[in-house]
């Protein structure tokens, strides 16, 4: 008899076992069982599953040298019982990034976001107006955002971007119950990689399929104006950049603003050089490489030829200071202040690429007139 209770013990102990481990292969089943995936075409950092009975949402890449997988379930049900799930559509959030505005507008969904850092920087005029309305709160810097109105306005999500794993301003957020969910747009590669992530705004409304259709009528557009740009018969050489506190920025060869000079079928003269990001030069070494170039795109932060020859004289000694063939997006700005070519110019690179043709070749666009950059005067 003394045996009896440990027995019964050891027989319930081992049911339980059993029958978690029954629930954890249910649970890996369901994991592999995948009806089908988003076609992403582009964009390297996201990637979109379905199950049964929920979407999966993959973050791969949200920052240089990122080595975590970020995953979220998302589902529709108001019932499910999937843990750390979200549901979908998203009712309200808050994004912190300009490049998220357009986004949210070409889904028709502008009404849902609540809260911004530094709500200045907001160019568009149909969410200026929820902002100037009160809709949309000002959550501070973007660095370090209020998180007790965080708290008060209590969005479903936060939409976040970080350069790094450490953000000790998300884990924050994360600690008060509300989820955050990296965006990776401006580390993609490519200006079609960019522009493909509205797929990742169109899976947290569930409207993938309005999603997937602006992207492919983005996609054709861009793809039509690179074909147009492939008639010229002459590449004009183009240099890109300005100073900043005596280091010459501009784009180095694989990044997506040489991407964007190689399809509008430019001679970018450092279109050869290696790295996604800048290049950081003295002003010597580029007025010697880039002293006859005929075109010269986003000159800083000027936007004027005296200002550029007021902060450096050997500006005025480049061809195209002389030819006044410099151009830049930097005058273009929304009603208080924020630069409409950082807000809008990833969702729309077909525009963007409309521009720079219109530059290089302006008889291969006659009717088209420049949406983001200007000439300086």
């Amino acid at each position: 008899m003394k045996f009896k209770y440990p027995f019964i013990f050891i027989i319930i102990g081992a049911l339980f076992i059993l029958n978690s481990c029954n629930s954890a292969v249910k649970n890996k089943i369901e994991d592999n069982n995948i009806v089908d995936s988003v076609n992403i075409k582009y964009a390297k950092g996201f990637d979109i599953q379905h199950f049964k009975n929920y979407t999966k949402l993959i973050i791969k890449a949200p920052y240089p040298n990122s080595k975590e997988v970020f995953e979220f379930k998302l589902v529709k049900s108001k019932n499910s019982k999937i843990p750390n799930s979200i549901q979908i559509p998203v009712k309200s959030l808050v994004v912190t990034s300009t490049t998220h505005i357009p986004m949210l507008e070409l889904l028709n969904e502008e009404d849902k976001l609540i809260g911004f850092p530094n709500t200045k920087y907001i160019s568009s005029k149909k969410t200026r107006k929820l902002i100037d309305e009160g809709f949309v709160k000002d959550l501070g810097n973007e660095e370090q955002i209020n998180t007790e109105l965080l708290l008060n306005l209590h969005p479903e999500i936060v939409v976040g971007f970080t350069l790094n794993a450490s953000n000790k301003m998300f884990t924050t957020i994360e600690k008060l119950g509300i989820p955050v969910i990296f965006n990776g747009d401006w580390f993609e590669e490519t200006p079609l990689g960019r522009a493909e992530w509205i797929k990742f705004f169109g899976a947290l409304f569930n409207k993938e399929k309005l999603a997937d259709s602006i992207f492919n009528n983005i996609e054709k557009n861009y793809l039509n104006a690179k074909a147009i740009a492939l008639e010229a018969t002459k590449k004009p050489t183009v240099i890109s950049g300005g100073l900043f506190k005596d280091i010459w920025n501009l784009p180095a060869g694989d990044s997506f603003e040489a991407t964007f000079l190689a399809d509008a079928n430019s001679d970018y003269l450092y279109k050869n050089t290696k790295g996604k990001g800048s290049l950081s030069l003295n002003i010597e070494n580029v007025f010697e490489k880039g002293k006859d170039a005929e075109i010269w795109i986003s000159p800083s932060f000027y936007t004027s030829l005296k200002q550029l020859k007021n902060a450096n004289d050997l500006y005025s000694k480049f061809k195209a200071f002389k030819t006044k063939q410099i151009y830049s997006y930097a005058d273009k700005k929304g009603a208080t202040g924020g630069i409409i070519y950082f807000e809008l110019a990833p969702a729309h690179p077909d525009l963007v690429l409309k521009d720079l043709i219109k530059i290089t070749h302006p008889t291969l666009l006659p009717n088209y007139k420049l949406t983001f950059f200007e000439r300086l005067k």
